[in-house]
């Protein structure tokens, strides 16, 4: 029987105890009604997965025993990272959760011309805080126990120069310069940029020509900024990753 996988931020060592934290603890106690005794894995994002025991449940919290501990060995060769434009609401959740499922290892939110969403200090934080949750629980469900990196909102200038050094730089153009079956990934990482819910605009093309991205085209069609990255890193990991 597969066991429930418990995303946990704090350090993990077999024969410790754990309190898990409260987001945890609930997870575990009150919406898959565990009780004591019951087994589960827990993980932090340091490549392994953590055999754990509930030994205690009460009004106060949950304690677990860490009973073993397995290196998980699943991440791509293909290093990928996604220039996502942020997008509103559901949209950039589902991209940040398929984008981990498929292997995605670095996630750049980035601020364009076009970016429909406004962001002070105070909604920042708190976005980020909900993506990262976004991005834990779709390791929980892949198996993935490495988390991809998420960077803070940036600037669409900002990011894409100093994003990927060394990595192939691709956004994806009906009439780009390369194709799938074209395109090099020699260093074994790619920088895939797409644009917010209303496209790139000619400036923010500029920005990433300069920068050194090049089109890749991914059949005729202009696909929708939810579809676009994901459809992209399924092609890359199907030529270059483990797909």
């Amino acid at each position: 029987m597969r066991l429930t996988r418990c995303h946990v931020d704090a350090p993990l060592s077999v024969g410790t105890s754990l309190a898990l934290p409260e987001t945890a603890a609930n997870h575990l106690a009150r919406v898959l009604r565990l009780r004591e005794g019951d087994a589960c894995v827990l993980f932090n994002g340091d490549g392994h997965d953590y055999d754990a025991r509930l030994t205690a449940i009460s009004k106060r919290g949950v304690l677990t025993d860490i009973v073993g501990a397995r290196t998980v060995d699943n991440e791509s060769p293909l290093h990928v990272t996604l220039l996502q434009g942020i997008a509103r609401g559901e949209k950039m959740d589902l991209i940040l959760q398929k984008a981990t499922e498929l292997g995605v290892a670095a996630i750049v939110p980035v601020m364009a011309e076009r970016t429909e969403v406004k962001l002070d200090a105070e909604r920042t934080e708190k976005r980020v805080a909900h993506w990262r949750s976004v991005i834990a629980s779709a390791c929980e469900q892949s198996g993935r126990a490495r988390l991809p990196s998420l960077s803070a909102p940036a600037s669409l200038a900002d990011a894409a120069r100093d994003v990927g050094t060394g990595a192939t730089k691709l956004t994806l153009d009906p009439t780009g310069d390369v194709s799938l079956a074209t395109v090099e990934i020699a260093s074994g990482a790619v920088v895939v940029a797409i644009g917010p819910e209303g496209g790139w605009s000619p400036r923010d093309r500029d920005t990433l020509s300069a920068a050194g991205f090049t089109g890749l085209r991914l059949g005729p069609r202009i696909l929708r900024t939810e579809t676009a990255g994901l459809a992209a890193i399924a092609a890359l990991q199907s030529r270059f990753g483990d797909l």
